[in-house]
């Protein structure tokens, strides 16, 4: 039998479960797009691992400050280059967050904090934008009719028609707005001269683009009305250039 100094210096050596968040640069992923690489200013972007948060908590409205997305919740914040993050979702496998509007580098170093505890410190890829589609019913770009109403198999977008593209990591606006800030009114990109929109590879008229900018009553949410061409192809691939960076050429638009 053991004595009790040998039991004792056994379990010593035994390493304790960590409970301190977990995940890698490559689990922290465009939001809109769930692909690694490259996020921008003002982009949401996720993050999975494990321990990240001990309970599950979305915004809502007594979250908010000032008209401002939260930068801690549940005792979780995410730090990036120094600057903490607004955030969306935080839960013990997933947290949604803001990328810093402030932020000019082309990498940052991306932690989570929860109640006091730092997970590792990850490097991320940043440029001017990131940009991509939200996307629903597998690769089709979430998109409405002007009326508000979802554009799907069933209700598919026409020639012709205005319509309603929603993205994100467009980067930074003219006006600029203060990080994870629930903008009121419209609020273009500043890029928005080197916007394409590309249907089956071929760019439409930068005439046919009537707005790209901020969703109203949203943080971090792009939007794009676009009229669409006179002749339109079914359920086209559809992808938005920014000067070198592009969305994945993979989402497609239902149309008909």
């Amino acid at each position: 039998m053991l004595a009790l100094p040998a039991i004792t210096a056994a379990l010593a050596q035994v390493p304790a479960a960590s409970t301190a968040p977990s995940y890698s640069a490559a689990s922290i992923v465009n939001a809109a797009t769930q692909a690694t690489g490259i996020l921008a200013p003002n982009s949401i972007a996720t993050i999975y691992g494990t321990n990240l948060s001990w309970t599950t908590h979305a915004v809502d409205f007594a979250d908010l400050r000032g008209g401002t997305l939260p930068i801690a919740l549940e005792g979780v914040s995410v730090n990036v280059n120094g600057i903490l993050g607004s955030l969306f979702f935080v839960s013990p496998g997933q947290i949604n967050f803001l990328i810093p509007y402030d932020l000019t580098v082309t990498s940052a170093t991306v932690y989570v904090e929860r109640q006091g505890i730092a997970g590792p410190q990850v490097i991320i890829p940043l440029a001017n934008t990131a940009p991509g589609f939200f996307q629903w019913n597998g690769n089709f770009a979430l998109a409405e009719h002007a009326d508000g109403s979802l554009i799907s198999s069933a209700a598919p977008a026409l020639a012709n028609e205005i319509i309603v593209l929603y993205a994100a990591g467009l980067g930074r606006t003219s006006p600029d707005v203060p990080s994870g800030h629930i903008v009121s009114t419209a609020t273009s990109i500043l890029y928005a001269s080197e916007l394409q929109i590309l249907l089956n590879g071929q760019p439409c008229a930068s005439s046919s683009i009537y707005y790209a900018g901020l969703t109203p009553g949203f943080a971090g949410l792009y939007q794009i009305n676009l009229i669409l061409p006179d002749v339109l192809a079914p359920d086209p691939v559809i992808q938005i250039v920014i000067g070198p960076q592009s969305s994945p050429s993979s989402i497609q638009l239902f149309a008909q």
